[in-house]
């Protein structure tokens, strides 16, 4: 099956206003920019996202958390992204924050369909107890805060529930790609966007390098195309716009 579509606005033209979404990147690595720009270019509002950060350097999800188009966001790092902040603060945004590692074995439990699972991580903190502010209602106060989990023993260590996430929809970019979906992530763009990709009920992966089928040796192959819906080949400019989070030179 031919799943590559011609534009970015044809491949998000169904993301309706309030959609879950989960979303590729660390950092500002392996960020499906072009499909998030098209988002935001068709007005989409209200949606939830989950994923590691919330875009950097007016890049990626900040171009849509500057509009004022996210309302909730699931994930590990806020940053040094000022405006997901204050945001935060402000009660203008739900913000439920999980262990990194927690975070990525959550999504790929979702697209696995295991619907949850136990891990220590978070075990005596709030993580499990209950309490972590999800919302602030603006004046210091928290509006609404996480629900206790489920902790039980096994063998004598106590672990916590957690539940495994499935999105609407999943945006991610991958080095390169073929007519099936089958894609291939280069280094840390790796860390989640397959996990993503398995989570969303439909995924679109922007591609830098879309080759045909048979191209990309099976054994090379990150994360097959059963995970993938819709395949968008970029530009040679889109593909080679990539920005640098924190630049260093020697002195």
């Amino acid at each position: 099956m031919d799943k590559v579509v011609a534009t970015a606005l044809e491949a998000v033209a169904d993301v309706p206003d309030g959609a879950s979404l989960a979303v590729g990147g660390f950092g500002l690595s392996g960020v499906p920019n072009v499909l998030i720009q098209a988002l935001h270019e068709r007005g989409v509002t209200g949606v939830s996202v989950v994923s590691n950060n919330c875009g950097a350097m007016e890049s990626g999800l900040a171009v849509l958390l500057a509009a004022g188009r996210i309302a909730r966001v699931t994930g590990s790092y806020i940053g040094a992204n000022k405006e997901f902040a204050r945001q935060y603060l402000a009660g203008e945004l739900e913000v439920e924050l999980i262990p990194q590692g927690t975070l990525a074995e959550r999504l790929r439990a979702g697209g696995a369909g295991i619907p949850a699972f136990y891990t220590p991580a978070g075990v005596g903190t709030q993580v499990a107890e209950g309490g972590l502010p999800w919302r602030y209602d603006g004046q210091g106060g928290v509006a609404l805060a996480s629900p206790p989990k489920e902790v039980r023993e096994f063998d004598g260590t106590p672990y916590v529930l957690e539940r495994g996430i499935r999105t609407d929809f999943a945006l991610v970019r991958a080095a390169k790609g073929d007519r099936h979906g089958n894609l291939v992530f280069n280094k840390s763009s790796r860390n989640f966007n397959p996990l993503a990709a398995m989570a969303g009920r439909v995924t679109i992966a922007e591609v830098e390098e879309l080759v045909e089928p048979g191209a990309i040796d099976p054994d090379a192959v990150h994360l097959p195309g059963i995970f993938v819906q819709r395949v968008l080949a970029l530009t040679p400019q889109q593909a080679a716009d990539k920005q640098i989070e924190q630049r260093t030179v020697r002195s």
